[in-house]
């Protein structure tokens, strides 16, 4: 899900009051899980297919490039449960990762504790600090939703996945930045990343006409891909819905020459056009072997409209011959309409992970959602954390672990169902929990 930079003013303080009721809260549904498959899959060491880590940073120094949208236009987030004031999730985190414990209700100082020990092994581990942070999730290789990569983020463990929504807003945006204080702030930085790519590639402005346009963004691509990336992310539904037309050449060619260097498109226009790069977008992916990962679920912040999301706009993407080369991932298991994602993974070039699903809801919840998918097609189903950092109490480290402890969970609870009904066997459920947690991944993406 997109990064949720929260303002936590009592938050931390909040939580303290309720730590006590951790171990029951962790341990509630235990006795609903086969204690043989829950130790098989903790011992999996996962590809986390999907998060935002950041980068190790200089005093004085913050990380801009871990979102393509910025999290601090987000305003009127109202959290789920599992992230609210008084959740227990957090002090289990900084227990496990930090060493920081709080048997009773803490003390007032309980944010100063988890920051100092925070910087304490950031100084201690240096730039092995987010793989440190890595091995403590049990997690090989995360995937990393990133503009840009950067200090000790290693190749060998984080894989880059950059943002290619800049492609589509080429033309005035003047209306799409009316439409909200949100949708303002996220398309000036769609422009200002575009203005940046087109400055790299060696071009002063815009392109003229849509053949050079369309060959900048090859380029950028090719560019992308030599430089490590693995995929390429869509966040588009938080600027607009998933329905994806399939005009022809001449028509965007049109629209393009007749708004480049001039007036604002209108919406109809504007919309054949962006469909039109998107489809070339992901034909040039599949070409490259990059697959395409697309924002797919509920989204952060008031303004979000969730139909905007729902994945069953994206057939005629999903059904179109001559994107068949390309795999599509859809994320954060699109929920709520993890129904429909379980229908969706049937096509052959179609998958989805379970990023995210911590932050919407607790692993009984989540375990329905993956069990639909597991029953439809268990090779299409991908762990991923959805690491981000919320704020300055709480970071990316904290979201990773509570991401791989809670799905994996969900995961074993999930299995230990299918198991109990008779659908799979032990066997079967050892081995889907490899495929989630790792093989798919490597299928997928070759390493």
């Amino acid at each position: 899900m997109k990064a949720l930079k929260l303002r936590f003013t009592s938050f931390v303080l909040a939580i303290s009051c309720f730590v006590w009721t951790a171990g029951c809260s962790q341990n509630s549904s235990d006795q609903s899980v086969d204690s043989t498959i829950q130790d098989q899959v903790n011992r999996i060491t996962a590809m986390d297919n999907h998060a935002h880590p950041t980068k190790v940073l200089s005093s004085g120094e913050q990380d801009t490039d871990n979102d393509a949208l910025p999290a601090d236009a987000i305003a009127d987030l109202s959290l789920p449960v599992p992230f609210r004031p008084g959740s227990p999730l957090f002090p289990q985190a900084w227990k496990a990762l930090f060493g920081v414990e709080f048997s009773s209700p803490a003390p007032s100082d309980e944010a100063a504790q988890v920051s100092r020990r925070r910087r304490e092994l950031q100084s201690q581990k240096g730039d092995l600090y987010p793989s440190f942070i890595l091995n403590q999730c049990k997690t090989d290789i995360m995937l990393a939703n990133r503009v840009a990569m950067g200090r000790g983020l290693p190749a060998d463990r984080f894989k880059w996945v950059p943002f290619a929504d800049m492609f589509l807003f080429p033309l005035n945006n003047s209306a799409a930045r009316n439409r909200d204080p949100e949708h303002a702030a996220f398309v000036r930085n769609e422009e200002a990343l575009l203005n940046h790519a087109l400055t790299a590639s060696g071009a002063r402005k815009l392109p003229s006409n849509l053949d050079e346009y369309l060959t900048f963004i090859s380029h950028t691509l090719s560019s992308w891909k030599a430089g490590g990336a693995v995929a390429v992310k869509f966040e588009f539904a938080y600027l607009r819905d998933l329905q994806i037309s399939n005009p022809p050449r001449e028509s965007a060619e049109r629209v393009y020459a007749i708004y480049a260097q001039s007036s604002e498109p209108t919406p109809e226009d504007y919309k054949l056009l962006q469909d039109f790069i998107f489809r070339y977008i992901s034909l040039e992916a599949g070409r490259l072997g990059l697959p395409v990962h697309i924002h797919s679920s509920i989204g952060a912040g008031s303004y979000f409209q969730t139909s905007n999301a729902d994945p069953l706009a994206l057939q005629s993407l999903f059904n179109d011959p001559n994107l068949r080369r390309t795999k599509f991932v859809m994320l954060h298991s699109a929920w709520p309409f993890e129904r429909e994602a379980a229908a969706l993974i049937l096509k052959p070039n179609v998958y989805l992970d379970t990023s995210g699903l911590s932050y919407l809801t607790y692993p009984t919840e989540a375990a329905h959602a993956i069990r639909l998918f597991l029953e439809a097609a268990p090779e299409k189903v991908l762990y991923g954390s959805d690491a981000t950092p919320l704020s300055l109490e709480v970071g990316w480290e904290e979201t990773a672990w509570l991401g791989s402890t809670l799905g994996r969970k969900a995961l074993a609870i999930a299995l230990t169902d299918m198991v109990r009904d008779g659908e799979i066997t032990k066997d079967q459920a050892a081995q889907y929990g490899q495929m989630v947690l790792r093989g798919n991944a490597h299928q997928l993406y070759g390493f």
